[in-house]
């Protein structure tokens, strides 16, 4: 029979003490030489941004100190997905930009573009705009509707 755990084992700091994981991916092995993943219910991706990072090292102290186990720090870090993923769908700002595309890819379901010379286009819900240049940009884009099964 199939059989669901943790992809990896709980990490050590370095003084040794454990540690949440920062993929929280489960997987499912139907053989030995099969690997399914589960479907998470929301991407993992903003857990990467100053905010994401910023919670996870406040959260990586708090079970480093005793105050939180890895399980309790986990739920937190699920439900700010859940969060960020939410509260991203109500933003009314509206952003185009235009790059010469560099480099990019498809892997699991995943599409990542490397682009340089990006110029941003900006307006606000309340008719702000304004407009930056960045030498290059990286974008990892998911299909929302592949992982929420809509």
């Amino acid at each position: 029979g199939s059989r669901i755990r943790n992809p990896r084992p709980a990490h050590r700091n370095k003084s040794g003490k454990q540690r949440i994981p920062t993929n929280t991916s489960r997987r499912i092995f139907s053989s030995p030489n099969q690997r399914t993943y589960l479907v998470m219910a929301y991407y993992e991706l903003y857990r990467r941004s100053t905010l994401g990072m910023t919670l996870t090292d406040a959260l990586d102290e708090m079970v480093t100190a005793g105050e939180l186990t890895p399980t309790i720090a986990m739920k937190v870090l699920a439900q700010f997905d859940k969060f960020m993923n939410d509260a991203l769908k109500s933003v009314e700002t509206k952003l185009s930009f235009k790059g010469d595309l560099e480099t990019y890819r498809f892997c699991d379901n995943v599409w990542t573009f490397i682009l340089k010379s990006v110029k941003f286009d900006i307006s606000g819900p309340g008719g702000d705009k304004s407009a930056i240049s960045v030498d290059r940009l990286k974008i990892v884009a998911c299909d929302g509707k592949a992982i929420l099964g809509g």
